[in-house]
């Protein structure tokens, strides 16, 4: 079953395993979001949108969108 960021309930773990590049901002490469790396849901605002994230030590939000589009592996 495949997994992406959005899947992640608050609190949640999971370990970035691919995405297309044409569908992530170029920010968010550079504050870390690459396959490898790992990333927690924080909290969302209502309705989802957006996503906040913890991604190695950085904090962004992304929107739900994005989020769709980045696989991930969840930690149990």
């Amino acid at each position: 079953m495949r997994h992406t960021i959005a899947d992640l309930k608050r609190g949640q773990r999971g370990i970035i395993k691919e995405f297309s590049a044409e569908h992530i901002p170029l920010k968010l490469l550079e504050m870390g979001c690459l396959p490898g790396n790992e990333v927690e849901l924080v909290q969302t605002a209502p309705f989802r949108d957006p996503m906040y994230l913890n991604i190695n030590g950085s904090h962004l939000a992304i929107r739900k969108e994005t989020a769709e589009s980045i696989e991930i592996e969840i930690i149990p």
